[in-house]
């Protein structure tokens, strides 16, 4: 990952003993090393780093629901169950997956696109799954020392770090082998073969077909040898040995076959990631060239579709569009990619109506929240798209992007003190206190809003201010 993403990683990993000594013991034998309490902050702080410094994260909100619907699949059919996991995307192409503590798992673009079927890319998740479910991360930390934090920042970093050639993670794995990170190194295979072996168990459970999995391992394993400078990252951080696959292919051929087709979802979210943001023209041509000699695939038409979006070809892309609704597929992709056609053609108040009609059809989906709270500020329907937001983040209340919708149209709406509450809030999700005050503070000093706005901002201040308070006490102590 980038440099600022390691010295992130590195000042969370090596906090003082203290830290970790204060925490509550919850009883949990395979955790007793690092506390799950423990493991739950340090992977907010890691994560609250990649998604809003870091810019390798993929802020792409459809993606994430798709990759959050998959791995909460799989977390449901498992030992995870219940526990809290997060998903999400880096964008990056070389093949890599990873889990980080508190149920953090990133999967970059690359690996997206390399899987050539949904039970391919649920395995990989599937195997990070139970890195996390059996706290392998913990276990190498090692009785909470000062060794063992330093063991921790090493393998973060090494899982994070997306080139061999990084400088900056080299000099840190170095510097773990020097604390011990190398006598580790033989507990890290025996973990990757526990999350093989529980990773097969919950990719059937979840009924994937569990073929994926080893297929998915070995084709990595055998294409290596075509990157000039160094195996593909996933084999840097999941060593890979013939014994893993020859052991997962034995337990896959004392399971019931089973055949399972990828779901749509799979299929256009593939297709998107192909797309990216920007299209090359040979790009299209090709697909135009598919078009004419056969009838295309939904999920091609569909790459079509954003292709000639992308390239802002918006006569051809209504064309695809009406074709690509011919099909009769469902899927809240499709749904999200005809309102972004109307948002290009500047019909916010057509998007609106489509993304709250595939919102009833999809409630869970954020990608068509925010499209639709998004569209209808732009339609200037700023008191709807309040309530709507005000009525969501109820609900979400760590969610930010809901709380800069609704500071949107709080501000259209010319309410001053409610805007900055909202932008506070934003800034407390992101760990920047300090800004979070000042807005506050200018919430204060707003003249609209009632007795009772005013004393919910006062109590406000108080708990950001207390929290800015500690955060630079934290940081004094790191030095």
């Amino acid at each position: 990952m980038k440099n600022r993403l390691i010295a992130a990683l590195l000042c969370v990993a090596m906090m003082p003993r203290g830290f970790a000594q204060n925490l509550p013991e919850l009883g949990d034998s395979s955790a007793s090393d690092l506390s799950p309490v423990a493991e739950q902050r340090i992977g907010a702080q890691i994560m609250r780093e990649i998604r809003w410094r870091d810019p390798g994260y993929l802020q792409d909100a459809e993606i994430e629901d798709y990759l959050n619907n998959l791995g909460d699949r799989l977390v449901a059919a498992g030992a995870g169950a219940g526990l809290p996991f997060e998903f999400f995307g880096v964008n990056d192409p070389s093949l890599n997956a990873f889990a980080m503590p508190g149920g953090k798992i990133g999967v970059h673009t690359g690996l997206v696109v390399a899987a050539q079927s949904e039970s391919e890319l649920a395995g990989v998740l599937s195997h990070e799954i139970a890195h996390v479910t059996q706290h392998h991360i913990a276990r190498m930390v090692g009785k909470q020392s000062q060794t063992g934090i330093l063991m921790l920042a090493s393998l973060l970093v090494a899982v994070l770090a997306a080139k061999s050639s990084s400088q900056v993670s080299q000099a840190a794995i170095m510097a773990g082998q020097a604390a011990g990170l190398s006598s580790q190194l033989s507990y890290s295979r025996d973990f990757e073969s526990e999350a093989d072996r529980l990773g097969v168990q919950n990719l059937a459970a979840a009924g994937f077909d569990v073929r994926g999995m080893p297929s998915f391992f070995e084709r990595l394993q055998k294409n290596s040898r075509l990157y000039e400078n160094s195996a593909p990252a996933y084999l840097r951080t999941h060593p890979l040995t013939s014994d893993r696959i020859t052991e997962m292919e034995g337990r896959v051929m004392q399971m019931p076959y089973r055949q399972v087709p990828d779901s749509l979802d799979f299929q256009l979210v593939r297709a998107k990631l192909k797309i990216g943001g920007q299209v090359r023209r040979e790009h299209i041509e090709e697909l135009e060239r598919a078009g004419r000699a056969a009838s295309l695939s939904v999920p091609t038409q569909y790459e079509l579709t954003r292709a000639y979006l992308a390239a802002k070809r918006l006569q051809e892309a209504d064309k695809a569009m009406a074709e690509l609704r011919k099909r009769r597929a469902v899927s809240p992709m499709i749904d999200g990619l005809e309102a972004d056609l109307r948002l290009a053609h500047g019909d916010p108040a057509g998007a609106a109506r489509i993304f709250r009609e595939a919102r009833a059809r999809f409630p869970q989906s954020l990608r068509l929240l925010y499209g639709e709270l998004g569209a209808l500020v732009d339609s200037g329907r700023n008191a709807e798209a309040l309530d709507l937001a005000k009525a969501e983040v109820q609900t979400r209340p760590s969610n930010a992007t809901l709380w800069e919708l609704r500071a949107r149209a709080e501000s259209a709406l010319g309410r001053r003190l409610a805007q900055h509450r909202s932008l506070g809030e934003v800034y407390a999700i992101q760990g920047n206190y300090a800004a979070s005050a000042e807005q506050l503070t200018m919430a204060q000093a707003a003249t609209d809003g009632d007795f009772f706005e005013h004393s919910a901002v006062d109590s406000r201040l108080r708990e950001v201010r207390a929290l800015l308070a500690e955060q630079m006490k934290e940081r004094r102590e790191q030095r």
